[in-house]
């Protein structure tokens, strides 16, 4: 039977969440106390957790969990033996130890007995599999923007919480952010009046790194290059495909619309009360641009408009396209 720490400050914070969920309208706030006598914490109230991708993102996430006191990381997991390095590394020298256990495979992480939550931030991809297949193991997870790679997937996501009862958390940290809330609180308590309109403005183009170039090669040593492709189509492998650039390419990743849609269309529907909700209808037109013979092949230029039952439309475009730029605009 898989061991999870007895101890009420989790099961407050699952009972309470999920009464968030469907009750409360506004962000919810829990003050300190509740999570220990006097604020302290215990060993045995301590989340156990892994770390899958340690890439950009990942690593961020990584060191901003190895400052939560509640929290201990155990192990690290990626395909790339450099940067799986690069993350145990991290976490043994910020605890000063050598207890961080490395794995390349997450089927063999998720094996594991003594694990609370994992964070996932690998290419979007991926992104559903991890997080279904962590959930079924019993744990809560911290996934990474956009939440699925389509919207099957990001429903596949949501009936997984339901279905294993776990707790998840999008990586839409704007949430956490006083001005967004205090905006969000005065849009959705009429501060402003009737709302008819948002506007939502996001980037655009590409923003390619450099990993050596557009040919067709050998992966390099230590990079398990068909476990980084997992369910997306076979491919020769090519520096530019891979870091960071993945997102560039529509059989991993969105372009810098579903990459920053999580983000400010996130604000504007918090803003609007319609978390739980969607379009009823939704028309629009996209540019593409060819770069690197085809590679990166997502939208660079975009404009759409959604229609809610609500009464109101939500117009998103590239910020070109937009008044006032990159935002939301109630």
């Amino acid at each position: 039977m898989k061991h999870k720490p007895s101890t009420s400050r989790r099961d407050f914070l699952r009972k309470a969440g999920l009464a968030a969920v469907g009750a409360i309208g506004a962000p919810m706030i829990l003050p300190s106390t509740v999570f220990a006598r006097n604020g302290m914490i215990t060993p045995g109230s301590k989340i156990t957790m892994a770390c899958i991708g340690i890439g950009n993102m990942g690593t961020y996430n990584m060191n901003a969990f190895l400052q939560k006191q509640d929290v201990q990381i155990v192990a690290v997991c990626d395909v790339d033996a450099q940067r799986l390095e690069e993350g145990r590394a991290a976490v043994d020298k910020h605890y000063g130890t050598k207890g961080c256990a490395v794995y390349s495979d997450f089927r063999e992480l998720l094996m594991r007995t003594d694990l609370d939550a994992v964070s996932i931030a690998t290419p979007d991809h991926w992104h559903a599999l991890l997080a279904v297949a962590a959930m079924k193991a019993g744990l809560d997870v911290y996934g990474e923007k956009p939440l699925g790679f389509s919207i099957p997937e990001g429903r596949a996501i949501v009936d997984a919480t339901e279905r294993y009862g776990a707790i998840w958390q999008t990586g839409s940290w704007q949430r956490s952010e006083k001005n967004f809330r205090s905006a969000c609180e005065l849009v959705r308590n009429g501060r402003i009046g009737t709302v008819h309109s948002v506007r939502v403005g996001l980037p655009d183009g590409f923003s390619i790194n450099d990993n050596g170039g557009y040919h067709v090669t050998a992966p390099p040593p230590g990079f398990d290059y068909d476990m980084w492709l997992g369910p997306a189509p076979k491919t020769p492998y090519i520096p530019n495909r891979c870091h960071w650039n993945f997102r560039w390419i529509s059989d991993y990743g969105g372009g810098q619309l579903t990459d920053w849609a999580g983000h400010h269309c996130d604000i504007a529907q918090w803003g609007m009360g319609t978390e739980l909700t969607a379009p009823v209808e939704i028309e629009g037109v996209a540019e593409y641009t060819n770069v690197a013979d085809g590679l990166f092949d997502t939208p660079t230029k975009y404009a759409f408009t959604c229609r809610y039952a609500e009464g109101f439309t939500m117009i998103v475009a590239d910020r070109t396209k937009q008044p006032k730029g990159m935002g939301v605009q109630f």
